[in-house]
């Protein structure tokens, strides 16, 4: 690399801090405890699924998972308010 960047302590501008948005570190673990289940779904869901994960490069396991756990985390929630 030919060219150097020469830095200076001129000012940058108007600048403004933002809010820290980033989760928490235990926010950031992506193992949990799962549970081996089998259960029998449609052929058009899962082959939505397999097309969607090929998409992001992920599993089409893992989206079915993040879909039921925040299903069940919805209602859970729900549940909590009407008996308080």
């Amino acid at each position: 690399m030919k060219n150097k960047i020469e830095y200076t302590d001129e000012p940058l501008g108007k600048l403004s801090v933002i809010e820290d948005f980033l989760p928490p570190p235990e926010e950031l673990v992506l193992r949990r405890d799962h549970v081996k289940v089998t259960i029998s779904l449609s052929k058009s869901s899962v082959d939505f699924f397999k097309k969607e994960a090929g998409k992001r490069r992920t599993s089409y396991q893992a989206m079915i998972r993040r879909l039921i756990d925040l299903y069940a985390a919805q209602y859970e929630k729900r549940l909590k308010r009407r008996s308080s």
